[in-house]
């Protein structure tokens, strides 16, 4: 009888010891994820040559464009058609009326805006860079010696999920990454799954979903590692958030973690 109590005492104290040993390592793979990078040397320098690339975003159908015509003619402002030219710094800008919202103009559905004196400009398929020449070359042509600025007013990229902040931002240049982009949202949180984050894209309409790795140094020589306007970004949460909305399974794992210690300081005891 007593060898059989013995037997039991070994059982009973193998299988707490099995039970609390798996609690810590669910807690241990839940935070093992959590550092980005994780293939880079703990100590010292070194140097990483990115493979992706940044390529300008071009002008597409909808999209809404600031454009600022400076010029130190003052008889611009009294342009036909012109919202009224406002001075700043001693110049003018010039302004439209025409297919105007409220930051900027919105390019149709044929990929131009109108602009005042100017008429039609297509600039479907231009970076901003391009649409500035474009626009200051045919300015040249009413205005003396204009100085044209053209920017992007509705550069936007949607962070959702496992971040501190999800919402969708208007940025106010055109080079963003995936890691200036979760800056924004104030990082992930613990429950973020930095190994497995979705990107979703849109590319003359089709839907383009790509996978990216935080925990791994290659996410630099991801193709998507640079962002493009409208881009979303969805943070899944892992299993450690799911466990931590479930109530009721929280509190049964700690009931059971306190009648495993009670037992075995009485088996201990015996």
């Amino acid at each position: 009888m007593k060898l059989f109590f013995q037997i039991k005492k070994k059982k009973l104290l193998l299988y707490a010891s099995l039970c609390i040993l798996s609690v810590f390592c669910s807690c241990a793979s839940t935070t093992k994820n959590v550092p980005y990078f994780q293939n880079l040397v703990d100590s010292g320098s070194i140097s990483l040559q990115s493979k992706s690339v940044f390529r300008e975003p071009t002008i597409q159908p909808d999209d809404i464009i600031s454009i600022s015509i400076f010029t130190i003619d003052p008889t611009t402002s009294m342009v036909a058609n012109q919202l009224g030219a406002q001075s700043i710094g001693g110049n003018q800008v010039v302004g439209s009326n025409t297919n105007l919202s409220a930051n900027g103009f919105l390019v149709d559905k044929n990929g131009e805006i109108l602009l005042s004196v100017l008429g039609k400009i297509k600039l479907l398929g231009l970076t901003t860079f391009q649409a500035r020449d474009l626009i200051q070359e045919l300015a040249s042509k009413s205005y003396n010696s204009p100085n044209v600025q053209v920017r992007f007013s509705n550069f936007k990229i949607t962070i959702l999920g496992e971040v501190a902040r999800p919402a969708t931002y208007t940025i106010p240049n055109e080079k963003l990454t995936v890691l200036d982009a979760l800056g924004l949202a104030g990082d992930l949180t613990i429950y973020g799954k930095r190994e497995n984050v979705l990107l979703i894209r849109e590319n003359n309409g089709i839907k383009q979903f790509a996978r990216l790795n935080l925990n791994s140094a290659s996410i630099f020589d991801s193709e998507f590692f640079y962002l493009k306007q409208n881009d979303v970004l969805y943070i899944e949460p892992n299993k450690g958030k799911a466990a931590s909305l479930n109530v009721a399974r929280t509190q049964t794992f700690a009931l059971i973690g306190t009648a495993l210690t009670v037992l075995i300081a009485l088996i201990t005891r015996i």
